[in-house]
């Protein structure tokens, strides 16, 4: 059955013009003239019965209809621009692989260490995606993803990767200035908790282990990023609560310190996580045995295995 669908030139056409508002620079973007754009939108709007533009004091405003229409056409032509690139980089012992990871992870543990995933499989080109929210590999065209929580993704393979301690820390400079910030545990109902907005009990759970009750647990600045509270807590803003080794660094080097003797280790951890109809994928295999071999090489001192992908 035939699909009801307009030119791909048109939709080129439309989603350049909406972009810009206005057909020349669309012209212009595209190195086509402005009557050939102004063409493809009369087709495509007769193909659609609906106006998609109009002018208002010689100025191009979207319809309500065109509004809708270009975000969906915008993320058709990214879905199918990724797609073509994807298929163009293939090959049978490499291609294109899109890594889901969070921000943080992604910038302080993953990043560092794909030069040794490079070096063992040159012709494998990764795509890193970052957010905090549950990753969507359908909508998102992700093969594989670093997930933080637990192993029940519907329709997903998981393996375990490594779990976190959760350690509070704060600047030095703290410690020396405010007498009341904590040298001893109960000095903590003084201190201002730094938040985490994708672990809002994160400061309950670790109250609670401790035996330290505060006024409002809850108080205190919201960041999205582990990134953010690391900078606020060098910055000297507060106490902060994060996982202990992504803030080895600051630690080694003294720009934070940690005045409790108290690590919560956190019932979570971190999985690399893909479809089961990627489970076949070469490059997939080929991350997933990385990933796992790295994390077990940090844990225990072996050496990395290098050229599997079974």
């Amino acid at each position: 059955m035939r699909r009801v669908l307009p030119s791909l030139t048109a939709l080129q056409f439309f989603e350049s013009s909406a972009r810009h508002l206005s057909f020349t620079r669309a012209a212009e973007e595209l190195n086509v003239t402005q009557s050939a754009i102004s063409r493809q939108i009369r087709a495509l709007e007769e193909y659609l019965g609906r106006d998609l533009f109009r002018r208002v004091k010689k100025r191009l405003k979207l319809t309500a209809a065109g509004e809708a229409y270009a975000a969906q056409v915008r993320d058709l032509l990214d879905r199918a621009e990724a797609a073509t690139l994807q298929v163009m980089a293939y090959s049978d012992a490499g291609g294109m692989l899109n890594v889901g990871t969070l921000p943080t992870f992604g910038a302080r543990w993953l990043v560092p260490r794909l030069g040794d995933f490079k070096a063992t499989w040159p012709d494998i080109q990764l795509n890193l995606i970052t957010q905090t929210r549950e990753f969507n590999f359908d909508r998102e065209g992700i093969d594989i993803a670093i997930h933080f929580g637990e192993d029940n993704l519907p329709g997903c393979v998981t393996h375990r990767l490594m779990g976190e301690t959760l350690i509070a820390v704060c600047a030095p400079k703290l410690l020396k200035e405010n007498d009341d910030l904590p040298i001893a545990r109960e000095r903590v109902r003084n201190c201002t908790l730094l938040q985490h907005s994708t672990r809002p009990r994160a400061w309950q759970d670790w109250l609670a282990a401790t035996g330290v009750a505060v006024v409002d647990e809850l108080a205190g600045p919201r960041f999205e990023h582990f990134h953010m509270v690391i900078q606020a807590a060098v910055a000297g803003l507060g106490l902060a609560l994060l996982p202990e080794f992504l803030v080895r660094e600051e630690l080694e080097s003294g720009r934070l310190v940690a005045p409790f003797d108290v690590a919560i280790p956190n019932q979570h951890a971190y999985y690399v996580v893909y479809p089961k109809e990627k489970e076949n994928n070469f490059a997939v295999r080929a991350f997933r045995d990385w990933l796992i071999a790295t994390c077990r090489t940090e844990q225990d001192g072996r050496t990395i295995p290098s050229g599997s992908a079974a």
